[in-house]
């Protein structure tokens, strides 16, 4: 046995540039599959650990899958605000443990700005138990102060002490509260997730800058009211965009979301972070079901790639089959051999694919993770990839089977003749 792998390695070697370039297909198809699975992986990873702790996400009524988006992962906008006593309603509910608002809406120079309380510090969990913290400064206390997530910071170049303006709505910096500017006094932990990503001020600040709009347009020239004259106290808080709850008993969170659902007083809605995440994956689980469906068609193609490469070298090879019929090799043994040289072929294609996957996550994974808060693990493979290199694994060695049947026939039908 030990003679046959090495006669089929060095079958392989004499047709090193045919073998080198069969392997290569293969490679890239396994790189493809596997990085697919684990880009998927690492979204659904992400995903999961943006938010923890939570029991419900409450805002103005619409989709449940819209208010998962804008009030965790900042994409998209609310359908409409909810007012601030009805926030304070609910967050003084006997059956609440904690609740943190959000008011969303502004940007600064591409990043959502965010108002909240400070709640958002001390609750707000990620990554199942982990806590928000500094990696400089303190969080914003003063009407006109913010925290920069660490993306923030790192992307402006932005430090404690500097004075920024935010900007009104999302649309580029068309109007800016350059009137009443911020001053940063913190800056966040990198946590990987959204949180990196926006710049949180207080409820006030983010009342105060609007103090002097009226229906969306900014005041006219003169008609200002200046920042020096506005104080956290004198600042009304009217409306807010969305607020997370986390109730004191997790059985009284299905009671609390169909309470909010029929709420009275306004239009509301609650979704829970689970049930709302299911429903995305869903929603994009097509998109998912056609990469997977394209990675399998170039691996069936590298696949038939191989036979076309083995069935081919047939004609050329007749002399090498008849010489190892004449030094005492047997039909069976030349179909061993085909078999011995497609599943190092396999093996070394699956090896390469391995580490080109490897190789591509690391490069990739300082990147992606900036722009997009993608977390790509250069763990072990996942269950379900181990199947996939599995699967390659014994497609490899049963693809061999065509051209190794065309083999032992002319074997049989050459005997000690070779045909030249």
């Amino acid at each position: 046995m030990k003679a046959l792998w090495s006669l089929a390695a060095q079958s392989l070697w004499s047709r090193r540039l045919t073998s080198g370039l069969t392997m290569l297909s293969i490679a890239l198809s396994v790189t493809l599959l596997l990085g697919i699975e684990s880009v998927r992986t690492g979204a659904r990873d992400s995903f999961s650990n943006t938010i923890s702790g939570v029991d419900l996400i409450g805002g103005a009524r619409g989709g449940s899958l819209q208010l998962l988006l804008y009030t965790v992962f900042r994409l998209g906008s609310a359908t409409n605000n909810i007012s601030y006593e009805t926030y304070q309603h609910w967050a003084e509910h006997p059956a609440v443990a904690w609740a943190v608002p959000y008011s969303l809406g502004d940007s600064h120079r591409g990043f959502r700005v965010v108002g909240t309380t400070e709640a958002f510090y001390k609750h707000f969990r990620y990554r199942r138990d982990r806590g928000i913290e500094f990696a400089d400064g303190r969080a914003p206390s003063g009407i006109f102060e913010t925290a920069l997530g660490s993306e923030v910071a790192r992307a402006l170049g932005y430090t404690v002490g500097q004075k920024i303006a935010i900007t009104h709505g999302l649309a580029g910096d068309l109007l800016q509260h350059d009137d009443k500017p911020f001053t940063v006094t913190g800056i966040l932990a990198r946590t990987a997730t959204p949180v990196d990503r926006s710049l949180y001020v207080t409820l006030e600040g983010i009342s105060a800058v609007h103090v002097d709009w009226e229906s969306g347009a900014p005041p006219m020239p003169g008609e200002e009211i200046p920042a020096e004259q506005l104080e956290r106290e004198g600042v009304k808080i009217e409306q807010i965009t969305a607020f997370l709850l986390s109730a004191k008993r997790r059985v009284d969170a299905l009671r609390l979301q169909r309470e909010i659902n029929t709420y009275t007083g306004e239009p509301l809605m609650a979704v829970i972070p689970g049930v709302a995440l299911a429903e995305m994956w869903r929603t994009i689980g097509y998109g998912e079901t056609a990469l997977a469906v394209t990675a399998f068609f170039v691996l069936i193609a590298g696949l038939l790639g191989m036979i076309v490469a083995l069935y081919t070298s047939l004609e050329e090879r007749r002399r090498e089959m008849a010489v190892l019929r004449a030094i005492g090799a047997r039909p069976s043994s030349i179909v061993m051999l085909l078999v011995a040289e497609s599943a190092l072929l396999t093996v070394g294609g699956v090896a390469a694919g391995l580490a080109l996957t490897y190789a591509a996550l690391w490069v990739a994974q300082g990147p992606v993770e900036q722009a997009v808060g993608l977390t790509l693990t250069l763990g072990a493979p996942s269950q379900l990839a181990w199947i996939y290199v599995g699967c390659i694994l014994a497609a490899g060695v049963v693809v061999a089977l065509l051209p190794a049947w065309k083999a032992y026939r002319n074997t049989l039908a050459d005997g000690l003749s070779a045909r030249l």
